[in-house]
């Protein structure tokens, strides 16, 4: 998929990932993580495949998507957490899903409350460019400026250089996640969230699935970071 196309509800069949009734997994210590944790926010992460009818499933790890599939993200940030979701194409271009755009300078700089990726009743549209696609979930106690400051350089520059400085961004989420390892307890439970997609009235009809619902909080010390691959046939 070289690009995401959103769409609205309203549009008939025109970003990916997916999976069945949810079952959350809940990690080991989860009662002395929940109880440590500096770091806790609400996710949601959700399909609508088209070989089943534009049926809904909960994705909760790597899957399988096809051209026409949609998907959908929700977050719940609180104010002492900054999340980022990146998606890296099948060709090798990145894209900053959450938040939409970093403010370096700010002092005020926020993200708190619910968020719906692509916002109200939108949907990302596996388009038709094939292979391996991932998002990049991370989530700090503190701003990750270093991280930004790249994507920055990325999204501003010239389209011959972009590959060296994508290379770069997947470099500082690696060396993230090993500086956090001794940070790796975490735990995962369902909550529940009130919160619509305007125009959920019409659910099945419609195709307005309040993902909201199917959210976990994930609960860790300062670092939080998750990959999920698609393979997009």
């Amino acid at each position: 998929m070289k690009t995401l196309r959103v769409i609205g509800i309203a549009l008939t069949s025109l970003f990916c990932l997916l999976l069945f009734e949810f079952h959350p997994v809940v990690h080991a210590q989860e009662t002395a993580a929940q109880q440590e944790a500096n770091l806790q926010f609400q996710w949601a992460f959700g399909a609508l495949k088209k070989a089943n009818g534009s049926k809904f499933e909960a994705v909760t790890r790597d899957t399988v998507l096809k051209t026409g599939d949609q998907i959908k993200f929700f977050l719940n940030v609180n104010q002492n957490c900054f999340v980022y979701l990146i998606y890296r194409s099948s060709q090798g271009e990145l894209s900053v899903l959450f938040p939409q755009r970093f403010q370096l300078m700010s002092t005020e700089y926020t993200v708190a409350g619910n968020h719906y990726i692509p916002a109200d009743d939108q949907w990302f549209e596996l388009d038709e460019h094939t292979g391996e696609e991932r998002f990049y979930l991370l989530a700090s106690v503190k701003r990750l400026t270093e991280l930004e400051a790249f994507i920055n350089d990325y999204e501003s520059a010239d389209k011959a250089k972009k590959p060296p400085l994508a290379s770069q961004i997947l470099a500082e989420i690696r060396k993230l996640r090993k500086q956090h390892l001794k940070f790796k307890t975490y735990a995962e439970r369902p909550v529940n969230i009130i919160g619509n997609l305007r125009g959920t009235e019409k659910a099945e009809t419609a195709r307005a699935h309040d993902i909201a619902k199917y959210a976990v909080e994930i609960s860790a010390d300062t670092f939080f970071s998750r990959t999920f691959t698609i393979d997009h046939k």
